[in-house]
């Protein structure tokens, strides 16, 4: 029997993202290997979710979209995409921005974690080959490696970057993780997510990349959500002690 090639989808959240979303959308589907496309667009009145149809329209079988009424966070738009994904039946879910921070090119990578070494969790990280930011105020690559390093100690994870925003997750681990009580919807979200996975013992791989910040729209990243993950990375350690996790077979 033939073997085929496990089916790959990119989770693309968007708020305003008008500058940027055709682009990225032509850019994975562009890709060698065959990446499908999920865009959870929060009701961005930039006019984001037209120009994704216009997308559909041309790829109707490769580009997807969830419209949500307004804001309601990063955390809950993943959920939604996961949970799209593993209905489509879906083998592996990745998420991603829609601004070019992550490389389009670098998915390739992440698929090769996969599909060639058995990651179950492939983290595209900024951090496990010394600091890998572009453009960023000195400050907030100050504040972003010293989270991370305040959440190694916290949680006992080995993960170098533990608020990474380009992931990709095997379905088994989705199906695994009670996505309905995720509390958390901004970088805290991102740790949940991988502390949990470690928690349960699914192989995690960090793949280094460089993270280069947006040149086209503007930020979502404020100092609430760092304060979500500050004190939500106690609340995770906390909550942890005395469960069982039991990982599938």
């Amino acid at each position: 029997m033939e073997k085929t090639d496990p089916r790959f989808i990119v989770l693309i959240p968007t708020y305003n993202e008008k500058e940027n979303i055709q682009a990225i959308i032509d850019a994975v589907i562009g890709l060698e290997k065959r990446f499908d496309i999920l865009v959870i667009d929060d009701g961005s009145p930039d006019g984001t979710a037209a120009l994704v149809k216009e997308k559909i329209a041309e790829l109707p079988e490769r580009v997807h979209i969830i419209e949500r009424e307004g804001k309601q966070g990063l955390g809950t738009a993943y959920i939604a995409g996961f949970k799209w994904a593993l209905a489509h039946g879906y083998d592996y879910i990745t998420e991603m921005d829609a601004d070019f921070s992550h490389k389009p090119a670098d998915l390739l990578r992440l698929r090769e974690a996969c599909v060639e070494r058995g990651a179950e969790v492939a983290i595209g990280s900024r951090y496990v080959s010394g600091v890998n930011v572009v453009n960023w105020p000195m400050g907030r690559v100050l504040m972003s490696y010293g989270a991370s390093k305040y959440v190694k100690i916290v949680t006992g994870m080995q993960v170098h970057d533990p608020t990474a925003g380009f992931v990709c997750y095997h379905r088994r681990v989705l199906e695994t993780i009670n996505l309905d009580a995720i509390r958390f919807k901004g970088y805290a979200f991102q740790i949940e997510m991988k502390y949990l996975a470690y928690k349960f013992g699914f192989r995690i791989e960090e793949v280094p990349i460089v993270f280069v910040n947006r040149v086209l729209g503007s930020s979502k990243m404020n100092t609430g959500i760092f304060g979500e993950a500050l004190f939500g990375v106690i609340r995770l350690r906390l909550s942890s002690i005395g469960k069982r996790y039991v990982r599938p077979e």
